[in-house]
């Protein structure tokens, strides 16, 4: 399935102690209650290849150190592989993905990315910045997973 974004901003909340190019992916499956993007759940926007990738990495690969899908649930294996295209053509570059799924999906490699965030959304549990929150996101390293959801927390 081909996999769309609807648009993108370099964001420095999303993923903590990163300065993160952040692509909207459209099309999502999972129609959480309470949705504030209920236009990412269309088939819309632009097509996520290899060729769209390069060219967002060209003109801000400079300026950021991770490139983030933020949804991406209806094709969860092409995510990840135009991750790994991501660390291949830039490998200091982390990458990360927003899941509205509670698991990783079946045969996803997790070393694809350096950051995963899982959980649908909750109203009644908040977001990562509270601490009842449903969503984790963790770090992954050499397929290690640590939950480094508090680091949204305010002290």
């Amino acid at each position: 399935m081909t996999v769309k974004y609807y648009n993108f901003d370099i964001v420095f909340a999303e993923i903590p102690d990163e300065t993160t190019l952040a692509l909207n992916i459209t099309n999502c499956p999972n129609r959480c209650k309470g949705c504030h993007s209920l236009h990412l759940q269309q088939d819309i926007g632009h097509v996520l290849d290899e060729e769209a990738l390069a060219g967002l990495l060209g003109c801000y690969g400079r300026s950021v150190t991770c490139l983030c899908f933020m949804g991406g649930d209806a094709s969860p294996l092409e995510v990840a592989r135009l991750a790994r295209f991501v660390k291949k053509q830039m490998p200091r570059m982390k990458t990360g993905w927003y899941s509205g799924c509670d698991k990783l999906p079946e045969g996803l490699d997790p070393r694809s990315f350096d950051y995963i965030k899982l959980g649908h959304w909750d109203a009644a549990h908040g977001p990562l910045s509270s601490p009842a929150t449903n969503q984790h996101l963790y770090r992954i390293t050499e397929g290690e997973w640590e939950d480094i959801t508090h680091k949204f927390w305010r002290k």
